[in-house]
């Protein structure tokens, strides 16, 4: 079954399979026709995600097990929904090895294990590296426990490889393991290629035939049997051969919606083997930068007075390069090393000119063939970013070329090309998502999954072109506005957007708040100073407790002052000690709040308009889990939550009156989701495969356009009802929300005069 539109909810022990199975009738009555589910396989124990998955052949028990996806199953086949599941091909969890088979077999057996095809080890470098003592072995010694066939370091255990025990003495035994254990931090010398930078995240080799089929045999069972209807796969990045893999999953699972989690950079195209799409990450984008005004931009520079936006990326590209990800760029220049050794270039040169390729390289991947010809587009990024490295450090520029050469597959060696790609996500994933986006603090808004905040709003035009495209091209590509990855949620966002479209009271704000935060003797640096702003006015109101652990978990990921790997306890306490005094302090809650109060109507119209305009454009619309109604999450663990069904039900039973004159933004919202989802589900053909997009023409603070010439949206861009008209397609419409009729050129005043936005069907 195609879906039309998914229903993304977070699985945890205190979100089970079962409590999912509950709130399918109301999922139904909102009028979704897919339930979209996080990992569901064996994960390690406590996890609140699922991505960290153990054994690919059972279903958590965490979560209910077998029996959980059998009660789900029926609860949705019994409402009319179908289920899609996130599936994770690229990594496994080895946290707590005994709980991991395939992972205990290598330490066991090392390269001899039946499984050492399943993960990515490089054995030259002698037995494999575990960093995970909490501190260096000399001192752990005393602490670890010697079993008969197993080492233990308090909850954790490690197997002893036939025939090495050597009882009542740790070390001589650890001596003649295929594994050291070290200290957490040492990881300049791991063995394995991880999930970015999680040491327990090992990599998969699912390009091996054997280990697709291992991993994949539980899900693609479910599937036949009829219990899923698509797959969400994670990070196709990471993969050897993301085509390949796709293909053979096509193969096993034909008929089935597939949709990769692929970041797209601003002009990158999708492949077109990329199953029905992306997660739409790429169409969040669009969608709020309608809501960017670009006149805002010169006032909020001069607010940031700080470096430029690729200024911050570079300097964040680095600093995971030098600091994070060593083992990985050694790695990469091992294996360069040998194809160039006829060029007379040195290690030391080699590696710097990496970094710099690295560094310079402006998208997630390259999707490079390891043997071939390239795709053009790939080449051209190849070269651009040897042409960028050459220029910002000319005495490599000859190492980067032979670089730009040994990608490109010119040079034979076809692990580099293939480890060269899977080297460059991590390095944008680390340096821009995870870095750069908590450094840059001029339009936090901006830094978002896939964003670019160069680009500073997207035109009516602009939208309409990207949407034809994908009409045409990608009906069936996933639309979002909220993830489990966003940064903040998408009301969240609609708040800080407004910041844009009135620079001049923003300044004043700020100006005012932080000359009470100096005469309170608080102190932050700048751009923390600037993201305590944004976060305080775009989740308000929000607890001191969330405020407090957002901003440690900002600063640490930013990397600036403190960090994960590095605390540093004096700054940690300053930044709590100042979002305390912020809040604790009388005087700037009462402005902060009346400044909140004074964007209200702005923000309420344009919670509706972006929603409104994601649920009908081209796609498959994704709703986020409660998020129908206004929700104000942070990054995770903030925005994984429980969610308040009950509420939710009551509210929706609220929503099939009649329009009326007491409304809530709550409600409003919930309207919005409802009817839209509902009108999706009624007529499938105005909204997918066989559906057509259309630009209206209307004034510049309003997007219009036209589904299949049957429905039409129309959105206020500014957090205003403007004047002008709009041309509607010939014949009558009735608004599904106030139920009023229109025809031809329209007012805008009297269209969206009375509920803000307009969903317009035709009579």
């Amino acid at each position: 079954m195609q879906p039309l539109s998914t229903y993304r909810v977070q699985l945890s022990p205190d979100f089970t399979l079962f409590d999912a199975a509950a709130v399918v009738p109301y999922l139904a009555l909102l009028g979704v026709t897919h339930l979209y589910c996080s990992p569901w396989l064996e994960s390690a124990p406590d996890s609140e995600h699922g991505y960290d998955v153990v054994d690919h052949s059972r279903v958590d028990a965490q979560l209910g097990g077998s029996t959980g996806v059998a009660a789900l199953s029926e609860a949705c086949h019994a409402a009319g929904l179908g289920i899609v599941l996130d599936l994770v091909p690229n990594h496994m969890s080895v946290a707590h090895a005994h709980l991991n088979d395939a992972w205990w077999s290598l330490l066991q057996a090392g390269a001899s294990s039946p499984y050492a095809s399943w993960f990515d080890v490089d054995w030259s470098r002698g037995p494999l590296l575990l960093p995970v003592l909490g501190e260096p072995l000399a001192v752990a010694l005393p602490t670890l426990q010697l079993g008969q066939d197993v080492v233990t370091y308090y909850d954790r255990q490690f197997p002893v490889a036939p025939g090495t025990l050597v009882p009542g003495d740790v070390a001589a035994t650890l001596a003649g393991q295929h594994y050291r254990l070290a200290f957490w931090r040492t990881s300049e010398e791991l063995g394995y290629r991880r999930f970015f930078d999680v040491t327990t995240l090992a990599a998969l080799r699912v390009e091996d035939v054997e280990v697709f089929d291992a991993t994949h045999a539980l899900v693609l069972r479910q599937i036949r049997e009829g219990i899923l209807d698509g797959l969400r796969i994670d990070h196709p990045d990471g993969l050897a051969d993301p085509e390949t893999y796709l293909a053979r999953l096509g193969e096993a699972a034909p008929n089935t919606w597939v949709v990769a989690e692929k970041i797209l950079e601003p002009g990158e195209t999708l492949p077109v083997w990329c199953g029905a799409g992306t997660t739409g990450y790429d169409a969040l984008q669009q969608v709020m930068g309608l809501f960017i005004d670009p006149a805002g931009l010169a006032p909020l520079e001069s607010l940031w007075a700080g470096p430029t936006w690729a200024t911050v990326v570079e300097a964040s590209k680095r600093f995971v390069l030098d600091r994070i990800l060593v083992a990985e760029v050694d790695r990469l220049t091992d294996v360069a090393l040998p194809a160039l050794s006829c060029f007379d270039v040195t290690r030391r040169g080699v590696r710097e000119a990496l970094v710099e390729v690295l560094v310079a390289f402006e998208v997630y991947r390259a999707y490079l063939p390891a043997s071939g010809p390239a795709p053009t587009a790939a080449v051209d990024q190849v070269r651009e970013a040897v042409s960028l490295a050459s220029a910002r450090c000319p005495r490599r520029a000859r190492e980067a070329a032979l670089l730009g050469r040994l990608a490109l597959g010119e040079l034979g060696s076809e692990e580099f090309v293939t480890r060269f790609q899977q080297t460059c996500g991590p390095v944008m994933a680390k340096g821009v998502e995870d870095t750069a986006f908590y450094r840059y603090t001029l339009l936090t808004a901006l830094c978002e999954v896939g964003g670019d905040p160069s680009v500073f709003g997207v035109s009516p035009e602009s939208f309409h072109t990207w949407a034809t495209s994908a009409s045409a091209s990608w009906p069936l590509s996933m639309t979002t506005l909220s993830t489990h990855d966003t940064k903040r949620s998408e009301d969240v966002r609609a708040r800080l957007a407004l910041l844009s479209q009135q620079p001049a009271a923003w300044t004043t704000g700020v100006t005012t708040w932080t000359a009470r935060m100096r005469e309170l003797d608080l102190r932050l640096d700048h751009a923390t100073e600037q993201l305590l702003w944004q976060t305080l006015v775009g989740a308000w109101p929000l607890s001191t407790d969330r405020a407090v652990a957002y901003l440690e978990k900002a600063t640490r990921e930013a990397k600036s002052h403190t960090s994960w790997t590095d605390p540093d306890s004096d700054y940690d306490a300053a930044v709590a000690a100042a979002v305390r005094g912020v809040l604790d302090d009388a005087e700037l809650v009462t402005s902060l709040s009346a400044y909140v109060d004074s964007l209200q109507p702005a923000w309420r119209l344009t919670v509706l308009a972006q929603k409104l305009v994601q649920l009908t454009m081209p796609g498959v619309a994704d709703c986020y889990q409660g998020t129908e109604l206004t929700d104000l999450s942070l990054v995770d663990p903030d925005n994984r939550r429980l969610v308040d069904y009950a509420e939710r039900s009551r509210s929706l039973a609220t929503v099939g009156r009649p329009l009326g004159t007491e409304r809530t933004v709550n409600l409003d919202k919930l309207r919005v989701v409802s009817t839209c989802l509902r009108l999706r589900r009624q007529h499938p053909e105005w909204f997918l495969t066989a559906s057509t997009y259309l630009g209206l023409e209307a004034p510049p603070e309003v997007l219009a356009f036209a589904r299949s010439g049957q429905v039409v949206t129309v959105a206020p861009l500014r957090g205003a009802v403007p004047t002008g008209k709009v041309t509607l397609p010939e014949g009558g419409w009735t608004d599904a929300f106030t139920g009023s009729s229109w025809t031809g050129s329209v007012e805008l005043a009297g269209l969206l005069g009375t509920f803000g936005v307009a969903l317009l069907v035709r009579t």
